[in-house]
């Protein structure tokens, strides 16, 4: 499962466990868990509301003891728990991004961060509740709207303080905002840090098949738009991102080497690899090499191609690529298991690959034509989806 965050009207902690619990997640269950894990000092009430028409959860944390709690003794609570192993490190990487911007705008250490500003416990709540609804619901990938921001002020523990808050707009950094004329806080701390961490895209809703649609209810009423977020289930047909495209060209190394090079950048993460041969200056013959990977790994893959090859430099850029759905399931065939990519098509239909690598070995071991181990495995595929 897919999830979309839909934050046309920004995004809150409550917010987001209102629309997690009207796709499914019962409030008694998320309740329970933060108990049995974490703090007994609150309640969770779950209401129906209707914003401009829409129907939508609103959910209220009452606190029964507002203690203040740093980050060190946070993050010791959660590591301390018998929380999934998911929950706790999506919970902490929110908690680090909420102490880090803290500490940057106030100055302070961040393993002394208190957080009165964003609650305490509401923000526990909110943190560690998000993530175990995550978790509940099996959502596997989450994309996310472009980022709307409120202006105004907004009154705090340390005064009042300019629409978004500091501490919002450092953890909104490198994220696709924009602003509004709304005079209100759309974005608060905790919700920035909810959506940065657990979003691996932000922009336009992906291709995808739609199975549930959630929202989660605001405390104000606006008078532009209604305050809701929307969370959109479903399973992902294709998607958008960017991507870095390495390369340069050779014409004066052992061609033997080029091999061992493909080995080793697809260690280091590389999406693609080839090579293409180029006729460069002086009418020279010589090998174009291209390298498609993710920008989280562009550096090494720098340092590798500057290190292994005898090139004098590298060109890189951005691509934009939008990609198939695919998991890899198992088929069982008169060979025994074998890999396989299912990939469903734009047009909502599932089409299932053979891994290579799988069939090279069969027909090695039983002495066959590879191409005889295809016909096999595509007469079992074709008697799977009948």
């Amino acid at each position: 499962m897919i999830a979309y965050f839909d934050c046309f009207s920004g995004i809150s902690g409550d917010m987001t466990l209102g629309a997690f619990v009207d796709l499914g997640v019962p409030v008694k269950w998320l309740e329970e868990k933060l108990k049995t894990n974490l703090l007994t000092d609150f309640e969770l009430t779950v209401s129906p509301i209707s914003r401009m028409g829409i129907a939508a959860k609103k959910i209220a944390v009452t606190i029964t003891n507002q203690e203040e709690r740093n980050y060190t003794k946070i993050s010791r609570m959660i590591t301390g728990s018998s929380l999934p192993s998911r929950v706790k490190k999506l919970s902490l990487a929110m908690f680090e991004k909420l102490a880090a911007a803290e500490s940057l705008i106030h100055g302070c250490e961040k393993e002394h961060v208190h957080f009165h500003e964003v609650g305490g416990v509401d923000a526990i709540v909110d943190i560690v509740g998000a993530c175990l609804c995550v978790d509940y619901l099996g959502i596997e990938k989450i994309f996310a709207s472009k980022i709307p921001l409120g202006n105004g002020f907004v009154n705090c523990s340390h005064g009042t303080l300019p629409v978004p808050a500091p501490a919002t707009l450092e953890i909104l950094k490198k994220i696709p905002v924009y602003g509004t004329d709304v005079p209100f806080e759309l974005v608060t701390p905790s919700g920035a840090a909810i959506i940065t961490t657990l979003a691996d895209s932000f922009g336009k809703m992906p291709d995808m098949i739609v199975s549930n649609i959630g929202y989660g209810s605001g405390s104000r009423e606006l008078e532009t738009s209604p305050n809701l977020l929307r969370v959109v289930g479903g399973e992902l047909i294709a998607s958008d991102e960017t991507a870095i495209m390495l390369e340069t060209c050779i014409d004066d190394m052992n061609p033997e080497i080029f091999g061992f090079l493909m080995e080793r950048l697809f260690e280091d993460g590389a999406l693609d690899v080839w090579l293409v041969p180029v006729f460069m200056k002086k009418n020279r013959p010589g090998t174009l090499l291209q390298v498609l990977c993710h920008q989280n790994v562009r550096e090494q893959m720098i340092h590798r191609i500057l290190t292994e090859t005898t090139t004098l430099g590298v060109r890189y850029y951005n691509i934009e690529r939008r990609i198939l759905e695919r998991k890899i399931v198992t088929l069982k065939t008169g060979y025994g298991p074998v890999s396989a990519k299912k990939v469903r098509t734009p047009d909502g239909k599932t089409r299932i690959v053979p891994e290579y690598e799988v069939c090279r070995k069969i027909a090695a071991e039983k002495n066959i034509p590879i191409r005889k181990v295809y016909e096999k495995v595509a007469q079992h595929i074709e008697n799977l989806v009948k």
